[in-house]
């Protein structure tokens, strides 16, 4: 039994990224696909689709993204809320990663999305990871 599925996510985001493979299979969830789409738009990721698979869960698929010389997109992937310790923070002190270059996932009400975005649209929210 997996305890906490997004941790699970990113390190397998993590390991692939590590080991430079073009491809990483996570199963699916709805919060997961956000996150996923999150990562697309920022240019951390080439893409992902939902696999359609025969066990009861789909699969995401996530195609990773390298430079013209290999050189990882992603240098950091770090889980900040936690199921033993969530960590919510209002608007004004949502974090700016690397001063505004990464990226601080967040879950509001309105749904998930970036820190600057929830800083936009004036809500705050779980942090759920941060990215550059």
């Amino acid at each position: 039994m997996m305890t906490d599925p997004i941790a699970d996510m990113l390190t397998r985001i993590r390991n692939a990224n590590q080991q430079k493979l073009a491809t990483v299979d996570v199963p699916h969830s709805n919060l997961k696909a956000q996150i996923a789409r999150i990562l697309a738009s920022e240019g951390y990721v080439a893409g992902f689709e939902v696999v359609a698979t025969d066990g009861p869960q789909d699969t995401i698929r996530i195609q990773l993204k390298y430079g013209p010389r290999q050189e990882r997109a992603i240098s950091h992937l770090e889980r900040i809320s936690k199921p033993g310790r969530r960590i919510y923070m209002p608007r004004k002190r949502l974090p700016r990663v690397l001063s505004g270059l990464g990226v601080a996932i967040v879950s509001t009400s309105r749904g998930v999305m970036t820190d600057r975005e929830a800083r936009r649209e004036g809500v705050g929210g779980e942090v759920l990871c941060t990215v550059y």
